[in-house]
């Protein structure tokens, strides 16, 4: 059976210790001569360039519903233990680098990192695609980690088609780059994207132009604005000791009368849970298999 259960209204702070869960997060899936799992490098369209992607693909005949892993501000810290994990669950994971960032072409701006998910989504919907990478295509989920979190509220607020969100640490970026005095700000977005360290990590902006852009849309893109359009859709809330819990409290209370299913997690620890990695890896695992009727292997 494929495609995601009904979700019940549910309010939960524990990490899943299922069976499942530990599999995935310890045991190789069984080889597949027929359909083996694959690490596929891809081409995603966007914006006039061509993306760098990468595609877990799940063992087994499927299909196999799909998780978009989108990182933050510039992605030092990737994910891919997660996505790893995910796809021993069953899962394909699409992850990708946005325009003008390690390496994809274009030029990097908040708004064109809302397009390339947009267009990665689309991507994943194409028919051969689906056929190919043996897709559920009702089935899809976006999990976004920091920037990569807001984006994930904002893409799948505009895009019925995704079925669950999961945020880890994401960033409210009106409120963490819009809000405060403008070279505050340039200085907020430096510390994460090292321009004055001497990395170049993104093409075509600065911590300056960045600033602008966020300061610029400050209103509407804070993370509570998605609320009405993300009720109705397991949504899975993990935060950390980082600074962004606040804004991710204000769209939890934006959602308290959700339709749908509203988890909630703290982990005390730093932005890239770095000594919680199993931890965070647990608590999406089990958050993901327990909105599948079946989980294909």
């Amino acid at each position: 059976m494929t495609g995601w259960d009904n979700p019940l209204q549910e309010v939960r702070s524990d990490i899943d210790v299922s069976p499942a869960v530990e599999r995935a997060l310890t045991c190789d899936p069984s080889i597949d001569q027929f359909f083996p799992s694959e690490t596929l490098a891809c081409a995603i369209p966007s914006g006039g360039v061509n993306l760098n992607g990468v595609l877990y693909t799940a063992a087994g005949a499927g299909p196999h519903p799909t998780v978009v892993l989108l990182h933050g501000l510039p992605g030092n810290e990737q994910n891919v233990d997660l996505a790893q994990s995910v796809r021993r669950a069953g899962w394909n994971v699409l992850t990708f680098h946005y325009r003008g960032s390690w390496g994809s072409p274009g030029q990097f701006s908040f708004a064109n990192c809302i397009e390339d998910a947009a267009a990665a989504i689309g991507w994943l919907q194409r028919v051969h695609h689906i056929a190919d990478f043996r897709i559920d295509p009702d089935a899809f989920a976006v999990v976004g980690h920091s920037m990569g979190g807001f984006i994930a509220a904002y893409v799948a607020a505009h895009h019925p088609v995704i079925k669950a969100v999961a945020l880890i640490s994401a960033a409210d970026l009106g409120g963490a780059f819009g809000d405060p005095p403008f070279n505050r700000a340039v200085s907020v977005v430096d510390e994460n994207v090292g321009t004055s360290t001497g990395l170049h990590i993104l093409a075509g902006t600065s911590p300056q132009a960045l600033a602008a852009e966020a300061t610029a849309n400050a209103t509407q893109w804070r993370l509570c604005n998605f609320a009405d359009r993300l009720d109705g859709r397991p949504l899975l809330i993990c935060t950390s000791d980082d600074g962004f819990a606040a804004g991710n409290r204000e769209l939890a209370d934006a959602m308290s009368a959700s339709t749908g299913r509203l988890e909630q997690t703290h982990f005390s620890t730093d932005h890239s849970y770095s000594d919680h990695r199993i931890a965070l890896q647990r608590r999406v695992l089990g958050w993901l298999l327990s909105m599948r009727v079946s989980c294909p292997r």
